[in-house]
């Protein structure tokens, strides 16, 4: 089992390359930084995780300028988007920035994806909340073509994207590993057909349901011929009965997360984890 840290890095958060420096220190194999560009003023969507929207949302950064600090504190850790919502992008700059990350970074990007759930957020970027999945979709196999191609271009039902040139390529072939986040079973198809891993939420899923799901994208990539994709539990809960049953479900990677809290408790936090960073890695 391998793990990692989640934070949502804002000014009064943990500072980013210390927080890298720390998990690379301590023996975590990545960490992971969301993307929220902004939270509009007028909400109609409902936190998932249940309760208020927390306040760190409104201040959180930009996720490829935090990764690219930590990266650069850094020499082995693998840095990554918890998750980077494609849609809210512009397609061909992101291409650019996150491969030049993965140059920057001698090849240490995970790619975490997804579609949103703030209707709002998404909306401010023209994107349709009824689409976004089939969309994400495309964006995704978009930006690996952009990756992967020297002259590249993609043709959809819900994005069209002309012959084009765009260098740096990813240090990582054909691309970086991409994860996709999202806990609803339609997902699994996606996941198989992206050739990518898959970051269910642990926070908001029914172990009985997790194990199962899991069971299933198994199945599913066998029957279509490809390989057996990873498996990122997200939001894992860090108790070692627990993290036994992800490994048995055959997960290969725990991302734990840390909660809202001033810099010093998140350290700790960190430190106590590791012990079971030391017991299953």
């Amino acid at each position: 089992m391998r793990f990692g840290l989640f934070m949502v890095p804002t000014a009064r958060a943990l500072p980013p390359q210390e927080f890298g420096r720390l998990a690379e220190e301590l023996g975590y194999e990545c960490v992971l930084v969301p993307q929220h560009t902004h939270v509009p003023a007028a909400q109609d969507t409902a936190f998932p995780l249940g309760g208020d929207l927390p306040d760190e949302y409104r201040h959180v950064f930009d996720p490829l300028v935090t990764l690219t600090a930590i990266a650069a504190a850094t020499a082995t850790l693998k840095v990554g988007t918890g998750v980077c919502l494609v849609l809210q992008n512009d397609l061909v700059t992101l291409a650019k920035a996150v491969a030049t990350l993965d140059q920057l970074s001698g090849g240490r990007v995970l790619f975490g994806v997804g579609a949103g759930w703030n209707a709002a957020e998404m909306r401010t970027h023209g994107v349709d909340p009824a689409t976004r999945m089939p969309a994400m979709v495309e964006a995704v196999r978009a930006l690996q073509a952009i990756w992967g191609e020297d002259e590249a271009s993609y043709t959809g039902k819900h994005l069209t994207l002309a012959p084009l040139h765009s260098w740096p390529k990813p240090v990582q072939r054909p691309h970086p590993p991409v994860l996709v986040g999202g806990n609803h079973r339609n997902m699994l198809r996606r996941v198989v057909t992206l050739g990518a891993g898959w970051m269910p939420n642990a926070g908001k899923f029914d172990p009985d349901r997790l194990d199962r799901m899991i069971g299933e994208l198994f199945e599913l990539a066998e029957s279509c011929g490809r390989p057996r994709p990873g498996v990122t539990v997200f939001r894992a809960i860090p108790r070692p009965q627990t993290i036994e049953r992800y490994a048995a479900a055959g997960a290969e990677r725990c991302v734990f997360a840390l909660p809202d809290a001033s810099p010093a408790d998140n350290a700790e936090r960190i430190r106590g984890w590791s012990g079971l960073v030391e017991r299953f890695a």
